[in-house]
C-alpha cells in the first residue's frame, strides 16, 4: 500500500531517508523563516483585506499539507503579495471590509482555489500552466508590484484611500491628502527606508565589522522583525494611537480555528472565475520557484503533483480560517539560502508560528500599520521589473506588445482583467507567430548532405528541382499559408518537375493541415508537378498512413533530404 501511494504523497518517499544532519539545517531553515513570516504574513492579511490574524493562520495547516503532499524541498506556502491583492480585489466586490461576509468570501475563494487545483493534479493538466508566455507573466507581476506599493501608499500616509486600479488609488490619495498624518508618515518613511537599507547594506556592514557570515546572514533575514519592533515600542511608549496613528489592534491569542467556506451557489458563481485566475498565477508562479531552486540541487519538479500539493494546501486554508495561498518566492529563497534539506522544514515553520499564534499576537497590538505597509513595500517593489519592456522591444515586438498591454490592462482596468487578458494575449501570440511559419527553400552545401536557406548560404540548386523546409508543425492556423507559398513558388518557374517538402521540423499536422496537404498534391499533379516529403518523423508518418494520401501522393516520401536530391536530379 506505501508503495502505491508513494508517487501521490512524498513525503512517504523523502521521509524514508530522513537523517539528524537534515533535521537540523530543517530546524535552522525553519527558524530563519518563521522570523521572517511573522510580520510578513500579518502585512499580506492586512493587503488582503482581512484580519492580520488571517495572514498567520493561512501560513500554519496550508505548509503542513504542501509538507506532505508538495515534490518541491525548498518551497515555503502561504500567503503571497499577488495573491493577496487579486484576493482583495474579487472580494471586494462582493462584501465589505471587516464584515463577516467579507471572511467567509475569503475562505470559499480558498477553497474553490484549492479544489481547482487538486481537479488539475487529479487530471494531469499541469501543462495548462505553458499558456501563459514568460513576458506576459513578467508584464503581469511587474503591474501588479506597482499596483500593491500604491495600496500601501494609504497606510503610509495615514489617510483613508480605495480603489483597485492605478488611476482609481491615485485619484483617491489626492482627494483624501488633506487627512495627512505628520506622525503615521515619519513612521513609514522610516520603516521603509530602513527596511530597504537592511536589505541592500545589512549584511555587507556586519561582514565589514567581523560579523560571521551565517550571523550576517541571520540578522538581515530578521531586519524586518527589528522594524516591528522598534516601531510597536514608539507607538506604545509615547502613545501614538492618541494622535492618529492607526494600529494593527487586539489580535486573537489561538491557533487557527476551524472554519467552513460557504456553499451558496449565487457565491460560488461569482467567485469561480477569480479561483481559477487565482490558481493558475499562483500555480506558474509557485512551480517556477520550485523548479528554479530544484535545479540547484538537481532534484526533480513534478508539476501535476504540485498541484496537488498546492490544493490541499489550500482547501486547509480554507478550513482554518486562511485564504489563498501559493510558494513565495522570498521566503522560498530564505527557506533554500538558509539550508532547508526537506519539506519537513515547512512543517517546522508552521509549529514556530503556531507558538507565535499563541504567546506572540498580544505584542502586535501597538504594531503600527504603516510598519507592514512599509514591509509590503519593499517585498514587492523587488518584483517590478521594467526592463522586461526593453528586453523585448530589442529581441520580439510581439513579446514587447504582449508585456504592453498586459501591463497597461492591469494597472488601467485591475489584476483580474490583466490575468484574463494575459491568458488570451499568449494565446494570440502562439497563434500569431505560428499563423505564418518559416518555410525557407534550401539548396545543397557543395561537398556535403547539408541543405541550408539559400537566402544565407551559397549551395547548390536545380532549376527543375525545389526544396521547401517547414520549420513549424502544420494546423488549421497555418494549413493555408503553406498552400499560398508553394503555389507562388510553383508558379514562379516553368521549368521545374518536382517540389519537395522537407518536414524534419514538422511535429505534428492536423486534419486541417492534411487537407491542405491533398490540396497541394492535386493542384500540382494537374501542373504535372511532383509532389514529394523527405524526412517525415515516425509519429507524423504514422498518422498520415492512417488516410490516403501516401496512396494519391504523386510522388515519393524519402528517408533523407540528400536522398530525395540525389535521385531526383539525377533525373533532370
Amino acid at each position: 500500500m506505501i508503495e502505491r501511494l508513494r508517487p501521490f504523497v512524498p513525503v512517504l518517499d523523502w521521509g524514508r531517508s530522513y537523517t539528524r544532519a537534515a533535521l537540523s539545517n530543517d530546524l535552522i531553515a525553519a527558524l530563519i523563516v518563521t522570523i521572517m513570516l511573522i510580520p510578513q504574513s500579518l502585512a499580506y492579511a492586512l493587503l488582503a483585506g482581512l484580519p492580520p490574524e488571517a495572514g498567520i493562520y493561512a501560513s500554519i495547516v496550508p505548509i503542513v499539507l504542501y509538507a506532505i503532499f508538495g515534490t518541491s524541498r525548498s518551497l515555503a506556502v502561504g500567503p503571497v503579495a499577488v495573491v493577496s491583492l487579486m484576493t482583495a480585489a474579487t472580494i471586494g466586490q462582493i462584501a465589505e471590509q471587516g464584515t463577516a461576509g467579507y471572511a467567509v468570501a475569503a475562505l470559499t475563494l480558498a477553497f474553490l482555489s484549492g479544489g481547482f487545483l487538486l481537479l488539475m493534479g487529479i487530471l494531469r493538466l499541469g501543462f495548462l500552466a505553458n499558456f501563459l508566455s514568460h513576458p506576459v507573466i513578467a508584464g503581469f507581476i511587474t503591474a501588479s508590484g506597482i499596483l500593491i506599493a500604491t495600496s500601501q501608499l494609504k497606510h503610509i500616509l495615514g489617510v483613508s484611500a480605495h480603489g483597485h486600479t492605478l488611476p482609481e488609488m491615485l485619484g483617491s490619495l489626492l482627494s483624501h491628502l488633506p487627512e495627512l498624518n505628520i506622525i503615521t508618515l515619519t513612521l513609514g518613511i522610516l520603516a521603509t527606508g530602513f527596511l530597504f537599507w537592511v536589505r541592500k547594506n545589512l549584511k555587507p556592514f556586519l561582514r565589514g565589522v567581523g560579523i560571521p557570515p551565517v550571523l550576517a546572514d541571520f540578522l538581515t533575514k530578521a531586519g524586518p522583525v527589528a522594524a516591528v519592533i522598534a516601531t510597536t515600542v514608539a507607538v506604545w511608549s509615547m502613545d501614538l494611537t492618541g494622535q492618529g496613528v492607526k494600529i494593527v489592534g487586539a489580535v486573537p491569542q489561538s491557533l487557527p480555528p476551524l472554519t467552513l467556506p460557504s456553499f451558496s451557489v449565487d457565491l460560488f458563481r461569482a467567485l469561480v472565475v477569480p479561483a481559477i485566475l487565482i490558481s493558475i498565477i499562483g500555480f506558474v508562479e509557485s512551480v517556477s520557484v520550485a523548479q528554479t531552486l530544484a535545479a540547484k540541487k538537481r532534484q526533480r519538479i513534478d508539476p501535476d503533483q504540485e498541484l496537488i500539493g498546492l490544493g490541499a494546501a489550500n482547501l486547509g486554508a480554507a478550513f482554518t480560517g486562511g485564504y489563498p495561498v501559493t510558494g513565495g518566492f522570498a521566503r522560498s529563497v530564505v527557506n533554500f539560502d538558509a539550508g532547508a534539506e526537506t519539506p519537513a522544514a515547512g512543517a517546522f515553520t508552521a509549529i514556530g508560528l503556531a507558538i507565535a499564534a499563541l504567546a506572540l499576537t498580544p505584542l502586535v497590538y501597538y504594531l503600527p500599520k504603516a510598519t507592514l505597509a512599509a514591509t509590503i513595500i519593499v517585498a514587492v517593489l523587488s518584483l517590478v521589473d521594467l526592463s522586461i519592456l526593453k528586453k523585448t522591444w530589442d529581441y520580439s515586438r510581439a513579446d514587447f506588445t504582449a508585456v504592453a498591454v498586459t501591463i497597461l490592462l492591469t494597472l488601467g482596468l485591475g489584476v483580474e482583467a490583466g490575468v484574463a487578458s494575459g491568458v488570451v494575449i499568449s494565446v494570440l501570440l502562439h497563434l500569431y507567430k505560428t499563423s505564418r511559419p518559416h518555410v525557407a527553400e534550401v539548396g545543397l552545401v557543395p561537398g556535403t548532405q547539408h541543405f541550408r536557406n539559400v537566402l544565407r548560404h551559397d549551395v547548390e540548386t536545380n532549376p527543375a528541382v525545389v526544396t521547401l523546409r517547414v520549420d513549424e508543425s502544420l494546423y488549421f492556423v497555418n494549413a493555408r499559408f503553406l498552400e499560398e507559398m508553394v503555389q507562388q513558388r510553383v508558379t514562379e518557374g516553368c521549368t521545374l518537375r518536382h517540389v519537395i517538402l522537407l518536414f524534419s521540423a514538422v511535429n505534428e499536422v492536423d486534419f486541417s493541415a492534411l487537407e491542405s496537404l491533398e490540396a497541394i498534391n492535386r493542384r500540382l499533379t494537374d501542373m504535372g508537378v511532383g509532389l514529394h516529403l523527405s524526412e517525415v518523423k515516425g509519429p507524423v508518418m504514422d498518422r498520415l498512413n492512417r488516410t490516403d494520401f501516401p496512396k494519391e501522393l504523386n510522388g515519393q516520401v524519402f528517408l533523407s533530404q540528400y536522398g530525395a536530391w540525389t535521385e531526383l536530379t539525377a533525373h533532370c
